[in-house]
């Protein structure tokens, strides 16, 4: 069976406990650290001035060329890690460096309002017989 689809969360948001283990995810980040003798990478994003980051599992995208200071993102699933707490276990892992990163969160922060927006629109047959 195929896992959830993954939404995107941001490094502060992991790292805060606001991910449960074992979902699946979308990760942005800068690749500050690689550490290949572990299979462990380190992303770090900015956010309200402050420098957070997210340790990924590299075990399964390796090999891979990592550009220290390029931005990637990870597609995977949490899990805890001793000493850790919060990694993200990588299935894919792209390099998208020249990506706009303060366009793409206020694209993932638009489609996350739209989402909210449409769970809390109750949707009646007279609003349907309406729109057709």
């Amino acid at each position: 069976m195929l896992p959830a689809a993954a939404v995107f969360h941001f490094p502060w948001e992991i790292n805060s406990g606001a991910v449960q283990e074992g979902e699946s995810v979308r990760v942005l980040g800068r690749l500050v650290c690689y550490q290949p003798e572990e299979s462990r990478a380190t992303l770090s994003a900015q956010h309200a001035s402050k420098e957070h980051q997210v340790v990924i599992h590299t075990l399964f995208v390796e090999p891979f060329n990592p550009i220290i200071g390029a931005q990637y993102i990870v597609l995977g699933e949490i899990e805890s890690a001793e000493g850790v707490g919060a990694m993200v276990r990588a299935r894919v892992l792209n390099c998208v460096d020249g990506v706009n990163v303060a366009l793409l969160q206020k694209a993932i922060n638009e489609q996350r309002s739209f989402f909210r927006e449409r769970e809390n629109k109750p949707c009646d047959a007279e609003q349907l017989a309406h729109a057709t």
